[in-house]
């Protein structure tokens, strides 16, 4: 954790000094996105340290086993598209596309979720249920499910490095309670706090006021984090829990899109933390507000039986969902007051 947070720190100078340099930068004067709330260019790209200190750490404290190594790669995949994404704007269809293709790869060296714990006793085996590759089929939509919520809730300076550091420390914190000697428990405990250090030296240049955006490359970082939480038990329900906010909000982003007749991918302006900047919150409020719900969810999730996560998840889903619902409400109709 410590190293790949100094590699990040020092690598993350060295990465702005090129970005700048190749204008990889996000000006809002040229970039036409409704999620825009920053006023000067301000470079993206900062996938590139956080893979940095990862590959740093990686090299020094993992095997390189068949499930490291296709991690990494798929991780630079990921990377690699991304940074093209964040200087030349590609298809939301083409990155998606390649993180079903980076998953595919994870998936191929090994990392998939053959059961989960069932919340009222005992293992719920997929492979019961006679359906052909169905926990190669789970871990794919989980993976790329990850890469796409975490996206999404990076909209304010420092919110997405807290909430992935908080949500891999919480994850290494359940994997120790296994034995070590499984390699399977051995890579999840170690690149989890791995990505831990690497994202809290990417938030040092990224809590506001930001001297850079994660950009669309970060989703290489989402990716592990992802593939960590399914190694050793399919730690799923303590994954969801601490992911609760973003989850909730981007599954109602995503049917919200949907109900109004627009594709998923379409952007917008109506994330929850969007919904928190138009009640008069700053960025670092927000950030805060996110990194708090995640510690105390997850710290709850480490003392929780798996029915207390499927009760703790319901209600979250609950509070969360019903609160983006009177947010709209509430704000469309302040909206209709002003226009009036």
């Amino acid at each position: 954790m410590v190293v790949s947070f100094l590699a990040t720190v020092v690598s993350t100078p060295i990465a702005l000094f090129f970005l700048k340099k190749y204008n990889v930068v996000d000006d809002p004067e040229k970039h036409k996105h409704p999620a825009i709330i920053h006023k000067i260019p301000i470079p993206r790209g900062g996938g590139i340290p956080m893979f940095i200190g990862v590959l740093v750490g990686s090299l020094l404290f993992l095997p390189m086993s068949n499930i490291v190594i296709t991690l990494l790669i798929a991780s630079f995949l990921a990377l690699f598209i991304g940074v093209l994404d964040d200087k030349a704007d590609l298809s939301p269809y083409l990155r998606f596309g390649v993180n079903i293709i980076c998953a595919l790869i994870v998936i191929w060296g090994g990392t998939n979720i053959p059961f989960i714990t069932n919340p009222f006793g005992g293992i719920l085996f997929f492979s019961s249920f006679n359906i052909p590759f169905l926990p190669q089929i789970i871990a794919v939509l989980w993976i790329v499910w990850v890469m796409n919520m975490l996206n999404w809730s990076k909209g304010v300076d420092g919110q997405m490095p807290g909430i992935v550091a908080i949500s891999a420390v919480i994850i290494g914190l359940l994997s120790l309670r296994f034995p070590l000697s499984d390699p399977y428990t051995h890579v999840s405990a170690v690149l989890s706090f791995i990505l831990a250090g690497s994202a809290l030296g990417f938030l040092v240049f990224n809590f506001y006021p930001a001297k850079i955006f994660p950009g669309y490359g970060a989703t290489a970082i989402y990716l592990l984090l992802a593939a960590v939480s399914i190694l050793s038990g399919a730690k799923l329900a303590t994954a969801i829990l601490v992911m609760g906010v973003p989850m909730i909000d981007g599954a109602f982003t995503i049917m919200r899109r949907v109900a109004t007749g627009h594709s998923p991918f379409w952007h917008d302006k109506k994330h929850l933390h969007h919904l928190l900047l138009d009640l008069g919150l700053g960025q670092r409020r927000i950030a805060l507000f996110y990194w708090a719900l995640s510690a105390i969810l997850g710290s709850i999730s480490l003392v929780l039986s798996s029915k207390g996560k499927l009760f703790a998840i319901i209600m979250l889903a609950i509070i969360v969902g019903g609160a983006l619902l009177f947010l709209h409400l509430f704000l469309n109709k302040e909206n209709d007051k002003t226009d009036l």
